[in-house]
């Protein structure tokens, strides 16, 4: 879920970065005149993101390139398949290369370490989520490969809720106080969650009528009494120190949704290579 106009604005940006001047090599040893055929392919499985923004990489630097995309995202492909394949200007796409695969193979790593996450709390009603703790300018596309691997988005910006912490309610007093300040002027469609560090605060939140409480760093313990607290009278979110090993017994709970930043912090890149086709 991204938009194709504000990613080529972030193209144009990584476009500019990664060439400078101009791409001295290409300049120097490759006639203008010469073409070339390439493709895109998976040295590894992986679950594909962001093919169709690589594509849009090659494009953009030189619209006359040929440029087929053959696989989607969400789609699992194994080591070796082709992703994409490009033709024309041989300068052209190889001044454009670096940057088409280094937003691909970091957006299908993301994908690929949500799909552990969500395959280890499948059989539970827990949905993974992602958070705001994304790489600064490539938030849009980040979270759009946390939906190809099969998680669900979060708030996209502070804008898309209103999520009261424990640094609001310190300010507010109480957390009484804090819905009641914040539901003054909330837009009618926009939801109101509030952080909960403890199941004092967990009674508090459920009688102010939020719609989503989030037990943040709470043992598992307490997560299950939170669930049987709440009684299916609003969403309850975990958060905090999620990792791969710990999130099964938290989605066992009957949390509705558990949030993490080890999708997009702690993914490793996928690797892809350009090579000339045959």
């Amino acid at each position: 879920m991204y938009d194709p106009f504000l990613t080529d604005r972030l193209i144009d940006q990584w476009l500019a970065e990664d060439i400078g001047g101009c791409d001295l090599t290409v300049q120097t040893m490759i006639d203008k005149d010469e073409r070339g055929a390439f493709c895109m392919n998976a040295r590894e499985a992986a679950i594909v993101a962001g093919v169709d923004v690589a594509a849009r990489v090659f494009k953009r630097y030189d619209p006359s390139l040929e440029v087929d995309v053959l696989v989607a995202d969400g789609e699992r492909v194994e080591r070796g398949a082709i992703l994409v394949a490009v033709k024309g200007s041989a300068r052209s796409v190889l001044t454009a290369e670096r940057t088409a695969l280094n937003i691909m193979q970091r957006l299908c790593g993301i994908a690929n370490e949500t799909a552990k996450y969500v395959e280890a709390i499948a059989g539970t009603q827990a949905r993974l989520i992602d958070s705001r703790k994304t790489t600064p300018g490539l938030r849009m596309l980040e979270k759009h490969a946390v939906l190809c691997g099969g998680g669900l988005n979060h708030r996209l910006g502070l804008d898309g809720g209103v999520m009261i912490k424990d640094n609001h309610i310190a300010v507010c007093g109480s957390i009484e106080a804090a819905v009641a300040r914040a539901r003054r002027s909330l837009p009618v469609l926009t939801k109101l969650e509030v952080e909960c560090d403890h199941l004092e605060q967990v009674a508090q939140a459920l009688k102010a009528g939020v719609d989503v409480i989030m037990l943040d760093n709470m043992s598992v313990s307490d997560m299950r009494q939170a669930v049987r607290m709440v009684e299916g009278r609003t969403k309850v979110e975990a958060s905090g120190g999620i990792r791969l090993e710990t999130i099964r017994p938290i989605a066992e709970t009957g949390v509705d949704y558990i949030s993490t930043s080890r999708v997009t912090q702690a993914a490793i890149a996928v690797d892809i290579g350009l090579d000339e086709a045959r």
